[in-house]
Formats: C-alpha cells, sequence, structure tokens
C-alpha cells in the first residue's frame, strides 16, 4: 500500500469538508435589530415563539401576532377572559421579568423556549442592563422598545418587525397615528385657561399618585391638562390627604373600582372640587386597564375616553362606535353592545 502524498491528504480532506458542508443541516439565518435602547440584536429570521416581559408587550405581541405569544404575565380573570377569543384567554401564567412584583427567573424563561424576549416600556440604562444579562444568560435575543405614548405608531412598526408581520403591523400602526395625530392638533387649539388640573387616585384609598414625567400619568400630560402632582419628577408615590385637598384638582381619575365608590361619601374627598362637580372618573379596565395599567398600547382607547371627559366642549366621541373598532383590532373579538354598555357606565355620576 502506498503512502499518500500531503498534497493529497490535503485534496481529500478538503474534499470531505465540503461534503460535510453540503450535507449539513442549514444554518438558522439571522437578522440584526437595533432597540430604542440602542442595543444591536440578532434576530432568527422567524419567530414564532415570543415571551413578553411585561404586560405593555404582552398586549402589542397579541395584538399583532396572537399566535405567536406563549404566554401572558399574569393569568386572566374570569371578567377579562370574556372580551379575547378563549384559545388566548387560556395561554398559561409565565410571570413578568421587569417592573413592579417581577415574577420570573431565567429558568422560567428557558423552559418556555421562546425564539425573541420582548420588552415595552423604559429604555434607560437598568432596563437595558437586565436585556443585556437576561439574553447573555439565556442565549435568547433580547428586544427592548420605548412605550411612551407618542412612540406608539412606532413601536407597533418595530415590534411587527421582530414578530414578522409587517403588514398587520402598518394596518395597525396607521390607526395609532391617525389617532394621535388628531389629538394633537385639536389640543394644540384648546387656550392654556381651559386646561384641567387633574389628579390621578390610584389604590383603594386613592393616594398612590404619579409624579411628572410617570408613564403611569402620561396620558394626563399627553392630552395637555396639568398634572397636580407633576411638581415632582418621578414615578408613582404615596401622598397625603392633606396634599390632595390642598391641590384642590379640578378632576380625579382613578383606576381603583373602591375608591370610586367609597370617595363620594368621604368628608375629606367631599371638600375638592372634582368630588363636589361629580367630576370623578372610574377608568374602564376590561380586559386591560384604559389608564395605565399596563401602561401599553391598550390606552389608545383610554385616550378617547379620557379627552372627552377634560374637554367635553371639544370632543363628543362615539365611544361604544370606538371601543368595537378599537377591540376588534387590538383584541380580535369586537364586544357585543351589552358588553360596550357595561363597560363605559355612568362616567362622573355617583353610585347610588
Amino acid at each position: 500500500m502506498g503512502i499518500m502524498r500531503p498534497s493529497t491528504m490535503l485534496a481529500s480532506r478538503l474534499a470531505w469538508l465540503v461534503l460535510a458542508c453540503a450535507l449539513a443541516p442549514p444554518a438558522l439565518a439571522a437578522r440584526t435589530f437595533v432597540d430604542d435602547a440602542g442595543r444591536k440584536v440578532e434576530l432568527p429570521d422567524r419567530v414564532e415563539r415570543v415571551y413578553a416581559a411585561g404586560p405593555p408587550a404582552s398586549v402589542l405581541v397579541f395584538a399583532l401576532a396572537p399566535d405567536k405569544l406563549i404566554g401572558w404575565t399574569r393569568a386572566f380573570r374570569a371578567d377579562e377572559a370574556q372580551w379575547i377569543p378563549r384559545k388566548y384567554a387560556e395561554l398559561p401564567e409565565l410571570g413578568r421579568l421587569t417592573g413592579r412584583g417581577n415574577t420570573a427567573s431565567v429558568e422560567v424563561v428557558l423552559k418556555a423556549k421562546p425564539d425573541v424576549i420582548v420588552d415595552v416600556g423604559s429604555t434607560a440604562r437598568t432596563f437595558a442592563s437586565l436585556a443585556d444579562r437576561v439574553q447573555e444568560q439565556t442565549g435568547i435575543p433580547y428586544v427592548l422598545l420605548d412605550g411612551h405614548l407618542d412612540a406608539t405608531p412606532a413601536q407597533i412598526e418595530k415590534m411587527a418587525t421582530v414578530l414578522g408581520v409587517p403588514e398587520g403591523g402598518r394596518e395597525i400602526a396607521d390607526y395609532a397615528k391617525r389617532l394621535i395625530d388628531n389629538l394633537h392638533e385639536r389640543i394644540a387649539a384648546i387656550p392654556a385657561s381651559e386646561r384641567p388640573e387633574v389628579y390621578y387616585a390610584r389604590g383603594p384609598q386613592g393616594l398612590v399618585t404619579g409624579l411628572g414625567g410617570s408613564i403611569n400619568v402620561e396620558m394626563i400630560e399627553f392630552l395637555g391638562a396639568v398634572n397636580v402632582a407633576g411638581g415632582t419628577r418621578g414615578g408613582l408615590a404615596n401622598v397625603g390627604l392633606e396634599q390632595v385637598v390642598l391641590w384642590d384638582p379640578q378632576v380625579i381619575v382613578t383606576n381603583d373600582p373602591a375608591f370610586y365608590r367609597d370617595v363620594w361619601t368621604l368628608p375629606v374627598w367631599n371638600s375638592i372640587e372634582a368630588v363636589r362637580r361629580h367630576r370623578v372618573y372610574l377608568s374602564p379596565h376590561l380586559p386591560f386597564g384604559w389608564f395605565d395599567y399596563p401602561p401599553g398600547a391598550n390606552r389608545l382607547i383610554g385616550l378617547l375616553w379620557l379627552a372627552d371627559i377634560l374637554y367635553p366642549r371639544v370632543f363628543h366621541y362615539d365611544l361604544a362606535r370606538e371601543v368595537e373598532e378599537f377591540y376588534g383590532l387590538f383584541y380580535h373579538r369586537k364586544p357585543t353592545a351589552e358588553q360596550v354598555r357595561e363597560l363605559l357606565g355612568e362616567p362622573g355620576v355617583a353610585p347610588r
């Protein structure tokens, strides 16, 4: 048997290498996406399973590509589940990676086997660092998008790109842009003297509120009204009842049914102009809050509701029709007339 020359051996190895490459399964294609924190994220060419890191991301993924959402941050309650198709309401609870009371872990994420993790909200360094850390620990791409109201149309388009559903994203983004542009144009014409002072009463006592710049009260500032707690910048904060009395807001908005039920009978609260004039409003909250819970794209319908409340001489929306359009587009189920009546209630009227 002859000895193979080095040149022949090299040629043979190259031949085997070419053959092996030809027979090997193709590598998954990837695309580079720059998120709103300026992070370059390598995404798979096809995204089929999506883990939403927080409630705003859940809402947006559900609106754009419900079959790609692998679970909710919190399981639906019975009164919430009836507003969306059953198969989506029954998706499992996976917990949340970001925000207050985060309940998920890297182990939970890995077990869910997502193609990508997405978050919508703050893009500050804290959240960008969390995204980097989770991505490094799991090997799963993690996208962070700006959650501010003005950014909603761009946010929708970017999420649609991540999910691979640009056509559906364009329709929903166009809806958001029309709504936001129309509100901006009409509010710009309202004199400062006609812009009310508003207090956001969160929690059963109504004594948690959002400070200036807080995403939780962004709707107030977006609509050109005055957040009475806006003199100090920050997030959610506890305040004293004496301070609310001193602010004496003209309008109070709350997301808490218990506070809304009790505020009319509490003597100190009755000294406040908003209560005396029956200008306390409970924001609708099914299947997601209209005001800030969560502070996501679900707030778009809330902007129309709040504009009617703050500027009754300017805005006269047919909210029943608006609800039907928004819910059909974002939640994939148009509500019944009875559901709409229940949802809207009688704003500003003290319960008997």
